[in-house]
């Protein structure tokens, strides 16, 4: 069904008196940051829909049901390098759930917290702290100001113990398309507390649909938290030769095999993507490709002690249990990891006083690692920060904010390709190879980043990073995208998630696995209102999968 570019007026004046005049904005009082992407163009938004409680959102679905105007849902909006704000589909009104920010319960003796679409990170670590609460947030590198419920329902990840977000979703509650509610068998058996301890609920399990589709506007999800441990630290280490990637592949797999639990993840990032984080974009020295030749790249590492891959694990546990993990870590890395490290806040804290001392531009250097290291000390004990935001912008014509980063009001140019790669030494060598030639050919920088997803597989989160001032180069980037999906997905490799504009494509790619999908979105949702096109197209009745 194509979007309708002016909902009905009765529509309207249903929303106005169910939410209130100031809650329904239409055009020119749409307000700008709900089009600023970090990806070219601003699509025409006929209606912002802003619920004050989650009771009203049934009822706005069912006005949307009964006039035929599609929605599309978003939490704080900051899905930067997904789309931010933007429907799949241009026209559709949007349902901004933001002001649904109430944390409703919290076990503070099990650990599960219940909370709204519009609790950011930032707004939980504030709750765990003003109630002196030990436990952890599940924090991402997008910051404190993204929505904890929407990153669960994208299958977001992190580098805290429950890497897996949704891993940790123990119930949700939503509001379908025609306005109706589900909740868990349990919680609707009259057990809501054993629906928030029970991930699995009973009968056919459900809550996994409400992931990465349209299914559904979640209003309420509960998540465990991991409690804070005696010890959280770091583990630093170098491979001083590219060479020796395929062996700390299969070092690192063992470590995550032997050490389940206590090592929480590990990265491996190249020199360049290490280099995007702590140096500043050399502009004036770029070679005739507009990029970093390889050669100031190796000079720029030696500068400021960057190996060609720099590992970054995370340790949780008992003083013991971390003690003797450390061990196993040096001896499973001896004769492929130099400088390898083992840091606590505290000696972050010391390093960064030391950098204060020191002269001149060692100084400078010591320091701009130093505040990195503390920064992500703060990420891998559960406190969000914005540490992972500078990367944002920094090929992007734009100044960069001391605080309260925003990439796609900044006017950052962004796009994440962020695909699985198996665990496996001569796959990782593919798959960075492959990076690195189809990166360079189309005018972008190789920033490659390996994160564990357990012992079997990696996910490479590479930021596609541009001028989006520059429409020549913001075109670029969004064709580049569509280009490492394609040449990707032929070389083995697929990601876990997908930016807005790629997800057509990934639709046409697909025949068996969509049947399903789509008849489900037919049963739940005739119309196609809710999320048209996310992740799915929606087909003809007869079960076609329109190709």
């Amino acid at each position: 069904m194509p979007a309708l570019p002016t909902p009905p007026q009765e529509a309207l004046d249903a929303w106005r008196e169910l939410l209130g005049p100031d809650r329904v904005l239409t055009p020119p009082d749409v307000p700008a940051r709900y089009r600023a992407d970090t990806a070219a163009g601003a699509p025409h938004i006929p209606l912002v829909l802003k619920p004050a409680h989650a009771g009203q959102v049934p009822a706005l679905m069912k006005i949307a049901s009964d006039h035929r105007v599609p929605v599309h849902p978003i939490s704080t909006g900051n899905n930067w390098g997904y789309g931010s704000a933007h429907a799949n589909t241009p026209g559709t009104a949007i349902v901004d759930l933001g002001d649904l920010d109430k944390i409703t319960a919290f076990d503070e003796e099990l650990g599960v917290v219940t909370l709204e679409p519009g609790v950011t990170q930032g707004k939980l670590a504030r709750y765990l702290d003003e109630h002196q609460l030990d436990f952890m947030v599940p924090v991402t590198g997008a910051g404190p100001s993204c929505s904890v419920l929407a990153n669960a329902l994208e299958r977001g990840y992190g580098i805290t113990p429950y890497v897996d977000h949704f891993g940790a979703v123990t119930n949700l509650e939503g509001v379908l398309a025609d306005g109706s509610v589900y909740c868990s068998a349990l919680h609707e058996a009259g057990s809501p507390e054993l629906a928030r301890l029970f991930k699995w609920d009973i009968g056919p399990y459900v809550d996994g649909l409400f992931t990465q589709s349209g299914f559904g506007i979640v209003t309420s999800m509960s998540i465990a938290l991991a409690r804070r441990p005696e010890v959280a630290k770091v583990c630093l280490f170098s491979l001083p030769s590219d060479d020796l990637l395929e062996t700390a592949v299969e070092r690192v797999r063992t470590l995550l095999s032997q050490l389940p639990g206590t090592v929480g993840g590990v990265n491996l990032m190249n020199q360049h993507r290490v280099l995007a984080m702590t140096a500043p974009y050399p502009r004036g020295q770029l070679g005739p490709d507009g990029l970093m030749p390889q050669a100031l790249v190796e000079q720029m590492g030696r500068a400021y002690q960057i190996a060609p891959w720099t590992g970054f694990a995370t340790l949780y546990g008992t003083r013991r249990m971390v003690k003797a993990a450390q061990a196993q870590m040096r001896q499973t890395l001896r004769g492929v990891a130099t400088r390898l490290v083992f840091l606590s806040p505290t000696q972050a804290d010391w390093l960064a006083r030391l950098a204060r001392m020191l002269p001149g531009a060692l100084g400078e250097r010591l320091g701009r690692t130093a505040s990195t290291l503390n920064a992500s000390l703060e990420l891998v004990q559960g406190r969000p920060n914005e540490t992972a935001l500078p990367i944002t912008y920094w090929r992007s014509n734009v100044p960069q904010p001391t605080g309260d980063r925003n990439p796609a009001r900044d006017g950052c140019g962004l796009l994440w390709y962020a695909p699985l790669i198996p665990m496996r030494p001569k796959t990782v060598r593919k798959f960075v190879n492959f990076a690195h030639r189809e990166l360079r050919a189309r005018g972008m920088e190789p920033l490659i980043t390996l994160t564990s997803q357990g012992d079997r597989l990696f996910d490479s989160t590479v930021p596609l990073l541009f001028d989006r001032q520059d429409a020549q180069a913001a075109q670029q980037a969004s064709e580049t995208l569509e280009d490492l999906i394609r040449i990707g997905q032929d070389e083995g490799f697929y990601p876990y998630r997908l930016h807005v504009q790629s997800q057509p494509a990934h639709q046409a790619r697909l025949h068996r696995s969509s049947q399903l999908v789509q008849r489900l979105r037919q049963a739940l949702d005739p119309h196609d209102l809710l999320a048209p096109g996310r992740y799915a197209n929606r087909g003809e009745a007869n079960g076609d999968t329109g190709g």
